[in-house]
């Protein structure tokens, strides 16, 4: 992938002109995990990481960075231990040791343990590929949505959170896809 070409493409569409440092380095993190096929699960449908990406956009309220939720889940059903962190906001703390028991992470590196781990980069990025493409959240995964049959950006929401923003988010696929498909090598 010419990233240069991405990031040329995405600052101008969906970053006002400017990125700053920690946006370029958690896109890095996100490109470099689905080029060196290090996802953690099959993936192939380019459709999937523009999908992602635009998810990660709207859940880290545009950083690109892991990022802890907004009130730390005051008032929330989940409490305000295993409140939303990392690229898709992950919740509740059976979530976090699906997380946790998933990718191998043990003793200081365990979510339910240290939650404040699903921060780390590598970590938060291995969960949102893991599960989207295994519907972790709520059942509903990526190739539910864009298969051979299938094009639907707008649905695919339901594979974190029902339908809020769906069409947002849908439109910021658009943006990311092109991206992708314009940098493709």
């Amino acid at each position: 992938m010419n990233r240069i070409a991405y990031f040329d493409s995405v600052r101008s569409s969906l970053f006002g002109g400017a990125m700053t440092q920690q946006q370029v380095d958690g896109q890095s993190v996100i490109l470099a995990l689905w080029e060196g096929d290090q996802t953690g699960t099959p993936m192939d449908d380019i459709r999937w990481l523009a999908y992602m990406l635009a998810t990660a956009y709207v859940e880290t309220d545009r950083k690109m960075w892991p990022i802890e939720e907004y009130g730390k889940g005051s008032g929330k059903d989940y409490g305000t231990t295993y409140y939303g962190r990392g690229f898709v906001q992950l919740t509740w703390e059976e979530n976090y040791d699906r997380a946790g028991a998933a990718l191998s992470l043990i003793d200081d590196r365990d979510p339910v343990d240290h939650p404040e781990i699903v921060l780390d980069s590598l970590i938060a990025a291995r969960i949102m590929f893991r599960g989207m493409a295994e519907g972790w959240f709520t059942g509903r995964k990526l190739g539910d949505y864009f298969n051979d049959e299938v094009d639907d950006p707008i649905d695919a929401r339901q594979i974190i959170n029902g339908n809020d923003r769906d069409e947002e988010i849908a439109g910021y696929h658009e943006k990311f896809l092109e991206a992708l498909e314009g940098a493709s090598v």
